[in-house]
């Protein structure tokens, strides 16, 4: 039986998805990573479920959150990043 082979897997993962999705938003650009470490998502299931807030700082880091939250965006423009997000990358996060 051949051994599956974990590198080679996220090497194929990375290269079909690179190490990061992004965004624009107003002109500026935002990166979510496409994979997220075990530490990540110990740290995400910690969050309440609608603490969009920690949920975006986790996934973007404090730079760029602290960016994103001067521009003036709603929970449907959040709602949309999150479901492009899940649709290319697979981590289906923010849904039921």
């Amino acid at each position: 039986m051949a051994r599956f082979d974990v590198n080679a897997a996220r090497a194929q993962r990375q290269e079909a998805h690179g190490r990061a999705w992004s965004f624009e938003l107003d002109g500026e650009s935002y990166t979510l990573p496409t994979e997220l470490s075990r530490a990540t998502a110990k740290a995400l299931r910690k969050l309440d479920d609608n603490d969009v807030d920690g949920l975006l700082a986790l996934l973007m880091g404090d730079k760029q959150f602290a960016g994103f939250e001067q521009h003036d965006v709603t929970m449907q423009d959040i709602a949309a990043i999150l479901e492009a997000y899940g649709k290319e990358t697979g981590l289906g996060l923010g849904e039921d």
